[in-house]
């Protein structure tokens, strides 16, 4: 296994950041760690990075104890904090050597000018880091994760604060790297999730909420049926939250509801004869299927 986490739990004073969690994580893999902010994500990563320490349990990097063998962990896990910590002052490929010459490794210009190509710095390879765009910056800090050929690939929110087509571009570059490396993420965007992750594990309030494919998630979870509808005038939820197999409803204004009921409970037809009672006329109506978000929402409530 390349990650193995058995048991780990931190603790801050008296706040219980992680409360006993386990999983692993093969060779390989791409697996997306989601949670809400503050569910422990960033503390579990810190751990098995060998920043902070656990308060208790193990934790394995390709066999390494972080807390034992912590060098030999280093030396094979890459790490993208989520505020990628550059040296804005620097060149790329000054900065990247810098990296190189850290890890002690040979052969730096030929290594580097691999990186730069590999992550597709080419044109931007003779600026000051301070001068690049923020999807350029995520790429140097990608290189400098992996500038030492680790087995293991660490990623905290790497497209936070990215416009639609740098998201793209990571997202593209963290799955092709994912053949050749395992891959942990941390993300909180749900479409990242279903494009590149072979795997999802939830975490909330400091523990594990939920481990599997997303396909395998979504067909778990109990069938949800969700109806986007727009009434022509305001109508009270606690009105539509009675018709017969509506089991929530969360107006999204502008007249727009969402309402979720049991799969096997279609409510379209009671939706036209409720308009008609209350002398409003159904603009727009879709059946939508249970996205990763609505998932991720259930688990992350409870």
């Amino acid at each position: 296994m390349s990650i193995e986490v058995n048991n780990i739990t931190k603790i801050y004073g008296e706040q219980k950041a992680l409360d006993n969690v386990s999983f692993e994580i093969g060779s390989g893999e791409i697996v997306g760690f989601l949670g809400p902010n503050g569910a422990g994500k960033s503390t579990m990563m810190k751990i098995l990075t060998c920043f902070i320490p656990q308060s208790e349990g193990t934790a394995k990097v390709c066999g390494y104890d972080v807390s034992v063998d912590t060098i030999l962990a280093r030396q094979n896990v890459g790490y993208l904090p989520e505020h990628n910590p550059l040296y804005l002052d620097m060149y790329v490929k000054e900065y990247l050597q810098f990296i190189a010459g850290l890890h002690q490794l040979r052969n730096k210009k030929r290594l580097v000018a691999d990186m730069i190509d590999k992550v597709g710095l080419g044109v931007e390879q003779n600026k000051v880091i301070g001068a690049l765009s923020k999807g350029y910056r995520q790429r140097v800090g990608l290189a400098q994760a992996m500038i030492h050929d680790p087995k293991v690939l660490i990623l905290d929110e790497p497209t936070t604060g990215l416009d639609p087509n740098q998201i793209i571009e990571i997202r593209n570059l963290i799955k092709d790297i994912g053949k050749e490396k395992t891959v942990m993420m941390s993300t909180h965007i749900m479409q990242e999730v279903e494009a590149i992750c072979d795997r999802v594990i939830i975490i909330n309030n400091g523990k594990i909420a939920a481990d599997d494919t997303a396909l395998n998630i979504k067909s778990k979870q109990k069938q949800i049926s969700i109806i986007t509808v727009e009434f022509s005038d305001n109508v009270e939820v606690s009105e539509i939250k009675k018709l017969k197999g509506v089991n929530k409803v969360e107006s999204l204004g502008d007249n727009k509801y969402h309402i979720f009921s049991d799969s096997d409970s279609d409510v379209r037809p009671l939706l036209f004869n409720f308009a008609v009672g209350k002398s409003v006329e159904v603009l727009t109506l879709q059946k939508e299927e249970e996205t990763m978000e609505q998932i991720f929402k259930d688990f992350t409530s409870k």
